[in-house]
């Protein structure tokens, strides 16, 4: 049951955000890849517009 908890579901999505790329430190000479550096905030600014969402329509 624990595979459905929202947390792990988060967590899964956002490590498909990492496989696409891994940040090297020292590599400053490439350009940047927004999926590839900022995948956790993309993952988490996502699901917090969609819990905001949800707020709201159980509210109505």
């Amino acid at each position: 049951m624990s595979s459905r908890s929202p947390m792990r579901l988060f967590a899964r999505w956002a490590d498909w955000f990492e496989e696409r790329g891994v940040y090297v430190p020292g590599e400053e000479s490439r350009a940047v890849d927004p999926v590839r550096d900022f995948g956790w905030l993309m993952a988490a600014w996502v699901a917090g517009v969609a819990i905001f969402i949800l707020l709201f329509a159980l509210a109505v």
